[in-house]
């Protein structure tokens, strides 16, 4: 999957502001974003979901806040060779949308849930095509 996505991260600096955040995840129509100081190594990562949370309670006054302040920083990762399966299993297991690819110490790529839905439908659509193909011969 993550060869078929490619690899373009959108990072941001810790150090950098929610309303900076704000920015590219309108920018690049994304939900979430990996926090890095050097571009490769994961530090955190943030959603939009967890600015939800901080602007319930802290109000506007979250926009002029560091990333650092709202980002989670136990992050779970991955490798680029876990099954699809696994990894869809991890993510609805944790709650979580969005999983970096990690690979030795190094950003590699970032997985949605999105990505894993759109994966299955691809499956099944194939499945489906095989068995028209079968019945039809």
């Amino acid at each position: 999957m993550v060869r078929r996505k490619g690899d373009q991260v959108v990072t941001v600096r810790p150090d950098e502001t929610v309303e900076r955040l704000l920015q590219l995840l309108d920018e690049h129509r994304i939900g979430a974003v990996v926090v890095s100081t050097d571009e490769t190594a994961v530090d955190g990562i943030v959603s939009e979901r967890d600015i939800v949370r901080h602007l319930h309670s802290k109000g506007a006054a979250v926009l002029a806040l560091p990333i650092s302040a709202i980002m989670t920083a136990e992050v779970t990762t991955c490798d680029p060779e876990v099954a699809i399966e696994d990894l869809a299993r991890t993510m609805t297991d944790l709650r979580i949308r969005h999983v970096p690819v990690v690979v030795e110490g190094r950003l590699q790529a970032i997985v949605s849930i999105g990505d894993i839905v759109k994966h299955r439908i691809d499956e099944l659509q194939t499945e489906r095509d095989q068995l028209v193909g079968y019945i039809q011969q």
